[in-house]
């Protein structure tokens, strides 16, 4: 049995303890909060933008904590699960590291590419594993690219073009900062980063355009090159000011032999004969994808090997690449990574 800690009970930490009662073999055993009431198992504060919102919740047989040290202190503890602000993942994962735990993080890894590297070298100097919970290859549209890629059905893959925007999180405090939270590069984009990474390697250079807020930008878009020169890819993301534009996530992904076009909840998969059909999905909801996640985070560490799609190396590559863009709108120039 894979004993988990879980260190931030918002909403993401709530879907994560959702998402662990799905998986056999597993069992959240502690968890350390700062709010009383939510240690108490009154979670009707939380709520999200998708997904349940917080009920009354048995934490029977759960122990609770208010401080960190404690959770680290505890020995019914394998892996702590961190689903904090970015601003202390680094700090508090090399805690837990360091205390003999294996380490999930929520994204992005962290916000300075110098913390992300002290989290894989933790991790390294302590033989535990370190993950990073990037759940977009978890989605079902996007688990289907990356199945698609993987199996090399449609021949070499070309390239693609992958969009995520959304209207300005007004409610979202320090939202800009990029000490706190890092604004949509870190937040939003971070996810079509690490999904680019993980398709197409690092590309060779990057060259970005966009709108700045105090230096954090806004809304951008960047073209990723690499020394194949018949791979092409895009990316565009950021925030709008008018509210009523719904959070937007799509693609276009080239192979060979055929596109794969993301432009409503399943693809369509466009093929050299002319045809166009629609892909074949499981039918999941949310927590159902987060299961999905969490399970290969867990089967990873019972294996005593890192997952390939979530290693810490991975989402720190993904915080290199997003830095570099960001250099790139600043400087008005390409970067060379």
């Amino acid at each position: 049995m894979l004993k988990i800690g879980i260190t931030g009970l918002g909403f993401m930490g709530m879907i994560h303890y959702l998402a662990y009662q799905k998986l056999s073999n597993v069992k959240v055993t502690a968890i350390c909060e700062t709010i009383p009431e939510r240690r108490q198992g009154d979670w009707t504060s939380i709520k999200g933008n998708f997904g349940p919102q917080g009920t009354m919740t048995d934490l029977t047989g759960v122990a609770t904590y208010a401080d960190l040290n404690e959770i680290l202190a505890d020995p019914n503890v394998d892996m702590l699960d961190i689903c904090l602000p970015p601003n202390v993942h680094a700090a508090t994962a090399i805690a837990a590291l360091n205390a003999g735990k294996h380490v999930l993080s929520e994204k992005p890894i962290a916000l300075k590419l110098e913390d992300a590297d002290r989290m894989v070298a933790a991790a390294e100097t302590n033989n535990k594993l370190f993950m990073v919970a990037h759940v977009l290859p978890f989605f079902t549209a996007y688990a289907f690219v990356y199945e698609t890629v993987q199996s090399g059905c449609y021949g070499k893959l070309l390239g693609g073009h992958f969009n995520r925007v959304i209207s300005d999180p007004v409610w979202l405090k320090n939202f800009y900062d990029m000490n706190t939270i890092g604004g949509p590069l870190l937040d939003l984009h971070i996810h079509d980063a690490h999904f680019i990474r993980l398709l197409f390697g690092l590309p060779k250079t990057v060259q970005s355009s966009g709108r700045l807020r105090g230096g954090t930008p806004e809304y951008f878009s960047t073209q990723f090159l690499y020394d194949d020169s018949d791979i092409l890819v895009t990316s565009n993301s950021g925030c709008i000011f008018q509210q009523g534009r719904p959070f937007m996530a799509n693609f276009e992904v080239h192979f060979e032999k055929a596109t794969l076009v993301l432009d409503g909840p399943v693809p369509t998969i466009l093929t050299e004969d002319g045809k166009s059909e629609k892909a074949k999905l499981p039918d999941l909801d949310e927590i159902g994808v987060f299961a999905n996640e969490l399970k290969e985070v867990t089967d990873s560490v019972q294996k005593g090997k890192a997952s390939s799609i979530l290693s810490g190396q991975l989402a720190r590559d993904a915080l290199y690449l997003a830095l570099k863009e960001m250099e790139s709108i600043q400087t008005r120039k390409p970067v060379n990574l």
